[in-house]
């Protein structure tokens, strides 16, 4: 059984590119492209034929999820963060997606720790970026000695402090799911891990979506203050 654990936790290598040496390209990175590939084609196919007048079911229900995202954020980081929804939109369905691609087989990229870690320091980068544009350059500096100059350093710790924890909780949550999962399937193999499995690969993993996109967005709220 830990065996079997511990093979699923590796990310392979799926093939290496022959450039430079070598560039080998894993599971999780191929995974990825899967779910890009599927976002794209989606989005084409959804955004076809929209009508202003007399619109169909399928552009009234796409309305409404991206007028509850919108809200959503937008009651978060007010009017002023609108221009950054796209990506918090973009990350929300990503994570959401990678989350429950162990149901069609493929392993979750969110299972490596790089495509976690990465995915959390894009976020605070664009948390560093809105804030910077929300106060100006010497606003952000300013913001480090806030309340008092003597927390400096605590700020600028920060800086480190809340990727790593995007990347941990993200990361020790799907892990977590993971491994209850394959004990469950051990001692019971039938039946009952069906249901279990509609709510960790599926409630849990939309719900780590939202969290790890929800947390981004108060930071940013946070940093544009």
């Amino acid at each position: 059984m830990a065996e079997e654990l511990s093979n699923e936790l590796q990310c392979k290598t799926v093939f290496t590119i022959p450039i430079f040496g070598g560039i080998p390209v894993t599971e999780s990175v191929v995974v990825t492209w899967i779910i890009m590939a599927v976002l794209v084609l989606l989005s084409i196919i959804l955004v076809r034929n929209l009508k202003v007048e007399n619109p169909g079911k399928k552009q009234l229900v796409l309305e409404t999820i991206i007028t509850t995202f919108n809200n959503l954020f937008k009651g978060v980081i007010g009017e002023a963060g609108m221009k950054y929804v796209p990506y918090l939109i973009t990350v929300i369905l990503y994570i959401g997606m990678a989350n429950i691609m162990g149901v069609f087989g493929f392993k979750p990229p969110t299972k490596d720790l790089n495509v976690t870690a990465s995915l959390a320091i894009m976020s605070i980068v664009l948390v560093q970026v809105a804030g910077i544009r929300g106060k100006g350059t010497k606003g952000w500096v300013k913001s480090f000695a806030e309340p008092v100059a003597i927390v400096a350093p605590l700020n600028v710790l920060e800086l480190v402090i809340k990727p790593l924890s995007l990347c941990m909780r993200l990361f020790g949550n799907v892990l977590g799911a993971f491994v209850i999962m394959k004990l469950i399937e051990a001692v019971v193999p039938l039946i009952v891990p069906i249901p279990l499995s509609l709510y960790f690969d599926f409630f849990d993993g939309f719900l780590q979506a939202f969290v790890f996109t929800f947390l981004t967005t108060l930071y940013m709220q946070e940093a544009m203050e």
